[in-house]
C-alpha cells in the first residue's frame, strides 16, 4: 500500500500535465496538494514538518529563480544590443550544406547557450536563428529541441546537478551514512556525480550531431532518407568529439558549472575555423527543395525577426560570456583565494520550525549574481540605451514570473516528497519506499530503467533540475537496495533527465512559440521520440555494463546492436554516394 501511495505524486503530475494538458502552474499546484495529503494521512507526517519542508522548497525555488533570471537577462541584453545578430551572421559563411549548418548552430552554439542559460532558452534562440538561415520552421524547431539533451545536465551553469541532485540527497540518513563510510562530504559526492554524468553523456552524445543530420534529411529532404544524413558522418563525429571531450574533461577537473559552457566554446573554436577551410566537409551539398514545394505545416506563422544590424564586433559579442566563464572559474577554484572571500557570507536556516530540516545558501556564489553583474556591464560595453536595457529586464521578468509560477509549487512538492521520512509512523520517506518496490521488481536490471525514470520526470515536470530533485533519492535508494554503486545510478538519473528535455511539453511549447509554430507540438514530440528513445536505450545499456561489468549481458548486446545499426547506415550512405 505504501509503495502504491508513494507513486501517486508522480502519477498525478503526469496526469495533470500530460493527460489533461494543464499548465505547469496549475498541474503542479494540484499535485502538491495531493502530495501533502498523502504525506499527512498516509505517512503520518506532521503539519509542522510539511510546512518546514515546503519553506525549504520555496527558498530553493527562489535560489533557482535568481539563476534563471540572471542567465536569461544576459541573453536578452545581447539580443537587444544586436550581439546575437553578429553571432548569427558569422554562421552564414561557414558552409551552404544544411546538415553542416544544423550541426554547428544547434549542436555547438546551442550547447554553449544551454550551459550559459538553460531552462529551454537555447531552443528558443536556435530555432529562429535556423529559420533566418533558410530552414523550414518545423525543421528548425525539431533540430533546436534535439540539442536539449547532452548539455542539459549542466544547464544554467550546473543547476541540475548543484541544485537538483544536491537538494534531493542532502540531510538524508541513508545518503549521509554512505558518504561518511566512503570518507566523503556531500559536496565531493555531488562533484563526482557531475563527473560521472559527463562520461555517460559523452558516450551517447557523441552521436547526437549525426542524429540531427539524419532527422533533418529524413523528414525534410527530397528523398526522405536517413542515409543522406548519415553521409555527413565524418564531420558529425568530429563535431561530436570536439564538444564531448572538453565537456567531459571540464566536468572531471573543474566541476558541474562549466562543462556545457566551456565545451561549447571550445567546440566552436575547434570546428568553425576548420569547417571554413573545408575540413571533413561532405562532397555533395544538401539543401531543401524550393520554398514553393514545402508542405504547409513547415512554415512559421510569423516571419523570422531580423533587426537592423548594429556595429557590434565579434569580440564584443562574445566578451560577456567569456567574462561569465572567467568569473565563475575564478570564484570556484580555491587556490586562487577568491572563493574563500565570496563564500564567507552564508545565510543559514537551521532546524526550521524545530523539525531538523536545514537550508543554507551563499548569495555571492549563486551563478545568477555573476550573470546579472555581467549583463549590467554588457549594457555599458555595447552602449545599449535605457530603452533597450529596460526591454531586456521586462522580457526577462516575464520569463522568470512564468518559471517561478511553476517552481514555487514544484520544489516544495519535491521537498515534502523527499522529507516524508520525518513522520510519526516510523516509515521510510516516499522515495525510499518507492525504491524498495522498484528494486524488488527490476533487481540488477535497474540501470537499464534508470535513465527512463529521469526522462519521465523531465517530460512531466519540464525540468531536469526538478526531475533530479524528485528522483535523486529514489535512484540512490534503488542502488542501495540492489547493491549497486549509487554514484552510477544517480548519474544515470541525471542523464535520463537531460534526454527527456527533448520531448518535455514546456520546451516544445516554448520553442514552437518562439518560431511561430502553432499546433505542431504533437508532430514534434512524435518525431523527437526517435532520438529520445535512442538516448535512453544506449545510456541504459552503457550504465548496465558500467554497473555489472563487461560480459555477455543484455547491456553489451544492446550496445553492439545500436552501434551495428549506426555503422550499417554509414556504410549504406557511402555506397549510395559512390554510385552517384
Amino acid at each position: 500500500m505504501l509503495v502504491l501511495l508513494s507513486i501517486l505524486p508522480i502519477l498525478s503530475i503526469f496526469f495533470f500535465l500530460v493527460v489533461l494538458r494543464w499548465s505547469a502552474r496549475k498541474g503542479m499546484f494540484f499535485s502538491f496538494i495531493i502530495t501533502v495529503l498523502i504525506a499527512y494521512f498516509g505517512w503520518q507526517m506532521g503539519a509542522v514538518s510539511i510546512t518546514a519542508a515546503s519553506l525549504k522548497g520555496v527558498m530553493t525555488a527562489l535560489e533557482v529563480g535568481v539563476i534563471v533570471f540572471g542567465a536569461v537577462l544576459l541573453l536578452n541584453v545581447l539580443k537587444e544590443s544586436g550581439a546575437v545578430d553578429t553571432i548569427r551572421a558569422s554562421f552564414t559563411s561557414i558552409s551552404p550544406d544544411r546538415r553542416v549548418q544544423a550541426i554547428i548552430v544547434a549542436w555547438l552554439f546551442g550547447t554553449f547557450l544551454e550551459g550559459a542559460a538553460g531552462w529551454g532558452a537555447p531552443a528558443t534562440i536556435v530555432g529562429p536563428l535556423l529559420i533566418a538561415l533558410g530552414f523550414p520552421a518545423l525543421a528548425a524547431v525539431m533540430i533546436a529541441l534535439m540539442l536539449q539533451s547532452t548539455p542539459v545536465s549542466y544547464g544554467a551553469v550546473g543547476t541540475p546537478i548543484l541544485v537538483g541532485v544536491n537538494t534531493s540527497l542532502e540531510n538524508q540518513p541513508v545518503v549521509d551514512s554512505y558518504i561518511s563510510a566512503n570518507g566523503q562530504e556531500m559536496s565531493s559526492f555531488v562533484f563526482d556525480v557531475g563527473a560521472q554524468v559527463s562520461i555517460f553523456h559523452a558516450i551517447v552524445g557523441l552521436f547526437v550531431p549525426l542524429l540531427m543530420s539524419a532527422m533533418l534529411t529524413k523528414f525534410f529532404g527530397k528523398n526522405r532518407s536517413f542515409r543522406e544524413g548519415f553521409a555527413v558522418w565524418p564531420f558529425a563525429i568530429f563535431a561530436g568529439l570536439a564538444f564531448v571531450i572538453p565537456f567531459s574533461l571540464v566536468a572531471n577537473f573543474l566541476g558541474p558549472e562549466f562543462p556545457s559552457l566551456l565545451g561549447g566554446l571550445i567546440g566552436m573554436a575547434i570546428v568553425i575555423p576548420l569547417a571554413k577551410k573545408g575540413f571533413l566537409m561532405p562532397k555533395d551539398t544538401f539543401d531543401f527543395e524550393p520554398r514553393e514545394t514545402w508542405q504547409k505545416s513547415w512554415f512559421s506563422d510569423i516571419a523570422a525577426e531580423v533587426k537592423p544590424a548594429r556595429n557590434i564586433s565579434m569580440i564584443k559579442a562574445w566578451m560577456p560570456y567569456v567574462l561569465v566563464a572567467l568569473l565563475l572559474v575564478v570564484t570556484r577554484i580555491e587556490a586562487l583565494g577568491v572563493r574563500a572571500l565570496v563564500s564567507s557570507w552564508v545565510v543559514s536556516f537551521e532546524n526550521i520550525l524545530g523539525t531538523g530540516i536545514d537550508h543554507s545558501l551563499t548569495p555571492f556564489m549563486i551563478p545568477g549574481v555573476v550573470f546579472i553583474v555581467v549583463a549590467l556591464f554588457t549594457g555599458v560595453l555595447h552602449r545599449l540605451d535605457g530603452k533597450g536595457m529596460a526591454s531586456a529586464f521586462k522580457v526577462s521578468g516575464k520569463t522568470i514570473v512564468a518559471a517561478m509560477a511553476a517552481l514555487i509549487v514544484s520544489v516544495p512538492l519535491v521537498q515534502v516528497f523527499i522529507n516524508s521520512g520525518i513522520n510519526d509512523g516510523g516509515f521510510d520517506s516516499m522515495p525510499l519506499v518507492l525504491a524498495q518496490g522498484a528494486a524488488n521488481m527490476f533487481g540488477d536490471s535497474w540501470p537499464l530503467i534508470s535513465p527512463a525514470i529521469g526522462a519521465l520526470g523531465a517530460f512531466a515536470a519540464g525540468s531536469n533540475t526538478v526531475s533530479n530533485m524528485m528522483f535523486g533519492l529514489f535512484q540512490f535508494g534503488v542502488a542501495d537496495q540492489i547493491g549497486a554503486n549509487p554514484l552510477y545510478i544517480v548519474a544515470l538519473q541525471a542523464v535520463g533527465g537531460a534526454a527527456g528535455n527533448m520531448i518535455c511539453v514546456h520546451n516544445v511549447v516554448a520553442a514552437s512559440a518562439a518560431a511561430g509554430l502553432i499546433g505542431k507540438e504533437g508532430t514534434l514530440i512524435s518525431r523527437l521520440l526517435i532520438p529520445t528513445t535512442f538516448y535512453l536505450i544506449l545510456a541504459g545499456a552503457v550504465g548496465y555494463v558500467w554497473v555489472n561489468g563487461l560480459g555477455l549481458n543484455i547491456g553489451l548486446f544492446l550496445i553492439i546492436a545500436i552501434l551495428a545499426v549506426i555503422f550499417s547506415m554509414i556504410l549504406r550512405s557511402q555506397k549510395r554516394a559512390e554510385t552517384n
